[in-house]
């Protein structure tokens, strides 16, 4: 379980191959501490086990399966990465609660940076986890918990308060790049409980005719 209030930036030592996967040894800088082996670190809000320890330094186990899903297949040596430990019990639950499994990999579509106050970021929707973004609620972008301030048919938007700018890696986004998203675990459980999806997302309308409003 993470929050998503990423801890620290790592550093990608090494990114190699791995049967079908993929073996990176990351940096962990002062969250290295939290990470013993067999304990979970969110990377860039994949939740990844750690299996050898080196100094600073852990190892990581990616399978087939979570490279194609993520951005994770991007990563290379000297890459920055956001990174949180889990969330101890008892911890405060600043963010918002993430179990660290990506629900889709998606574009920046624009970075709005003029104003440093109020950096906005637009990125893709896709549509198999559309229903499960709305405005005013929970949203992780490469593991950072933000709210979405708007929801489209198939895009959104977040806006990035300065000290989140400064400590993740959102900052070195551009258009076009691949970003992890991980839709609020209570949306995705109202989903399956209620059986449907609606076609544009969660609306006022959808909501009244399950009982919600």
């Amino acid at each position: 379980m993470f929050t998503g209030l990423v801890k620290t930036l790592g550093t990608v030592v090494s990114a190699e191959p791995f049967g079908r996967g993929r073996r990176f040894v990351i940096d962990l800088g002062s969250v290295s501490a939290d990470a013993a082996i067999g304990q979970s670190v969110a990377v860039n809000g994949v939740c990844l086990t750690v299996t050898e320890r080196a100094g600073a330094a852990a190892a990581f186990d990616a399978v087939g399966e979570t490279v194609a899903r993520t951005n994770l297949g991007f990563l290379r040596a000297g890459g920055r990465v956001n990174l949180e430990p889990a969330l101890r019990a008892g911890g405060a639950l600043d963010g918002h609660m993430m179990l660290g499994h990506v629900d889709a990999l998606a574009r920046v579509l624009e970075m709005d940076a003029k104003d440093p106050d109020n950096r906005v970021i637009r990125v893709e929707l896709p549509r198999g986890i559309a229903h499960l973004v709305a405005e005013k609620g929970s949203v992780a972008v490469d593991g950072v918990s933000l709210t979405v301030a708007e929801a489209g048919r198939n895009w959104f938007t977040v806006a990035v308060i300065p000290h989140t700018w400064a400590n993740s890696t959102l900052r070195l986004r551009k258009p076009g790049d691949g970003v992890n998203l991980e839709a609020d675990v209570l949306a995705r459980y109202a989903a399956r409980i209620l059986g449907k999806e609606p076609k544009s997302g969660l609306t006022e309308e959808f909501l009244a005719e399950n009982g919600f409003a």
